[in-house]
């Protein structure tokens, strides 16, 4: 990952938007939108940004808004993209900008559907890990040890995080990458990148919750950095129809143990689970980079 431009100084987002403080999301669709320019239209199912954008007929973003249902955003960004090039429009991007809940649970059967058909859109997950705008429930994007409101107390989450990347990646689709509110510059270059694309392009973007995390909201830029370098959340392309592996590995490494504690939703974790914690994230990290020796060793290979 490289500092490649400077980020765009045009705003698509205005202020009187209706986060909380040190949302990562709010974070992640400025940066969005600045890669992707006036010529985008959004859909937005049930999920914190469907309260972020303002009541109805007010809005802080300057693009056209879809709102839909929560399992609906692959399928009503489908339905959006065909009406517009019945139009005529080849021009504007239609972008599906849904949380974790609404992709890795809610909506990953129309979001399959999509990416099985190679849908022109570009899908973006914005992940703080847990159905934040509902109470802090449990998703399958949950990280193991975490607490939530479904999780409490001694019965925190012991089951790892859905591999979404490898399941888009099975769908054979032109481009997936990872990306995080922490470096920004990285992000504005993958959408930017994404556009590029045609077929269905998917985006997975760690954006940090204070309220569900129990973290000080000033430090919400910093845990999704402390993510990266600690391994939890790997910075990562996957092209050639999801073929080609390629992982961010030029940073310093970072104690897991460090970003565990530094939130509320893991303090109850002793030595021995955070030992637990630490060596299965260890083992995915190896896993990602034995997919990618397997795709450069052997091109267009993909890994079993």
């Amino acid at each position: 990952m490289k500092a490649v431009a400077k980020i765009p100084t045009s705003e698509l987002m205005t202020s009187g938007h209706l986060a909380c403080q040190g949302c990562g999301a709010t974070q992640a669709m400025r940066f969005a939108l600045k890669a992707l320019g006036p010529k985008t239209a959004l859909v937005i199912p049930a999920c914190c940004w469907s309260v972020i954008d303002g009541p109805f007929p007010h809005s802080s973003l300057k693009v056209p808004i879809l709102h839909t249902a929560f399992e609906a955003a692959a399928s009503t960004a489908s339905g959006l993209k065909a009406g517009l090039e019945m139009r005529g429009d080849t021009e504007t991007v239609v972008l599906a900008w849904a949380g974790d809940g609404g992709t890795f649970d809610i909506g990953i059967q129309a979001l399959s559907g999509a990416a099985e058909r190679n849908e022109d859109v570009i899908y973006c997950c914005y992940d703080n890990e847990a159905y934040m705008n509902t109470g802090i429930q449990r998703s399958s994007s949950t990280p193991i040890g975490a607490w939530t409101t479904t999780t409490p107390g001694a019965h925190w989450k012991r089951r790892p995080k859905k591999k979404m990347i490898d399941i888009m990646a099975a769908h054979s689709i032109p481009y997936i990458a990872t990306a995080s509110v922490a470096y920004p510059q990285d992000l504005i270059e993958k959408f930017k990148r994404a556009r590029q694309f045609k077929g269905t392009r998917f985006l997975h973007v760690f954006a940090p919750c204070p309220t569900g995390w129990k973290l000080a909201p000033e430090l919400s830029v910093a845990m999704a950095r402390q993510a990266v370098t600690a391994k939890v959340f790997p910075l990562l392309e996957v092209t050639d129809d999801g073929k080609t592996w390629k992982i961010w590995k030029d940073f310093e490494p970072s104690p897991i143990k460090d970003y565990l504690m530094a939130q509320g939703r893991f303090r109850h974790l002793g030595e021995e689970d955070l030992r637990w914690v630490e060596e299965e994230t260890e083992k995915y990290w190896q896993y990602l980079l034995s997919r990618e020796r397997l795709s450069q060793a052997v091109p267009g290979l993909d890994a079993e």
